[in-house]
């Protein structure tokens, strides 16, 4: 474990608020990663990064698990991002499947490039990419057999990415999520600009898993004719990634009062459906999530989501993740 890892939100948030209904916490001191709340009348509740006490453990486990979570989803009836699941070599030696990297690069062939590779485990966007023929594809499912066995292929799809977070049959908040950008001044190179926006974020306390020398970074510059000396005009907005985690550098946009009454329902009902109280529900919207629902698919679901980016982004959304915290403290105390 990294000491220099950034540190959850969480253990500052309860320390903050654990005392407006009399709890106390304590956080182990060297990481700050996990905590213990104790609550007026005696009990303890736990929490360990951005996963607390308050979804069953049988639900946590499949959402994390994001092909099993796609097949309970898809079988409700809910609109999946087109997929399979194929395996690292390790795993099929294991459990004796033929589902390997080259089966995966025959079943990427048959759905067609671009498409997407992602771990089927983990989060924040790591090793999430988009990839645009063979060389791409072998390279960053290498890379997510690294540290996962089982790797996800999906179809592309286009449209508008969100965040949409659930506790007890409420929306609490609901964002759009752009992927990292820069916008060009006319006179700086791109490496110029991507330097300074990371910069920044260290400046506005902003944790980034992202670095410059991030491969999918090269290879949306090459797509775009560009490379790290390029000089973009003035106001142009470069894309640098596909996933828009605000982890590696995405930006967000609050939809919390204009998300459609459509949009709403499907996420609660998503929620309750996987057996989870709190969740972050991606969706990816061909259209305007204010507008009625039409075409739509489920990212992915997260059982623990994390708000230390959304947190960050304006005194509204902090009191929004603040209150949404004592709600979570005054339910799990019971």
């Amino acid at each position: 474990m990294n000491k220099k890892m950034s540190v959850p939100i969480l253990g500052e948030l309860f320390t903050k608020l654990a005392p407006k209904i009399g709890a106390k916490v304590i956080i182990e001191p060297n990481w700050k990663i996990v905590g213990q709340i104790i609550f007026k009348n005696g009990r303890k509740r736990y929490w360990r990064y951005t996963s607390l006490d308050i979804n069953t453990m049988g639900a946590s486990e499949i959402s994390k698990d994001k092909d099993y979570a796609n097949f309970f989803m898809k079988k409700m009836g809910y609109p999946t991002i087109p997929g399979e699941a194929y395996y690292s070599k390790r795993w099929c030696k294991t459990i004796k499947s033929n589902r390997d990297i080259n089966a995966a690069h025959s079943y990427a062939e048959k759905i067609g490039f671009p498409l997407i590779v992602k771990p089927n485990s983990g989060s924040q966007g790591a090793n999430v990419a988009m990839v645009n023929n063979k060389k791409e594809f072998y390279s960053a499912i290498k890379k997510i057999f690294l540290s996962d066995n089982i790797a996800l292929v999906q179809k592309f799809v286009k449209g508008h990415d969100y965040r949409i977070v659930v506790l007890d049959n409420k929306i609490i908040s609901a964002y759009q999520r752009i992927p990292f950008n820069i916008t060009g001044d006319g006179v700086s190179t791109v490496y110029k600009l991507i330097t300074k926006k990371l910069k920044d974020f260290i400046i506005l306390n902003r944790p980034s898993k992202l670095k410059i020398n991030d491969l999918r970074i090269r290879q949306n510059l090459k797509l775009q004719n560009l490379n790290f000396n390029s000089i973009v005009e003035k106001n142009k907005k470069i894309i640098l990634l596909n996933n828009a985690n605000l982890s590696t550098g995405g930006e967000s946009i609050d939809v919390t009062k204009i998300i459609h009454s459509d949009f709403k329902k499907i996420a609660i009902n998503l929620t309750r459906d996987m057996g989870l109280r709190l969740c972050g529900v991606d969706l990816m919207v061909k259209g305007d999530i204010s507008k009625t629902a039409k075409k739509y698919w489920v990212i992915e679901i997260n059982s623990a989501p994390g708000l230390d980016h959304y947190i960050k982004t304006g005194p509204e959304q902090e009191k929004i993740v603040e209150d949404m915290y004592l709600k979570i403290l005054k339910s799990i105390q019971r």
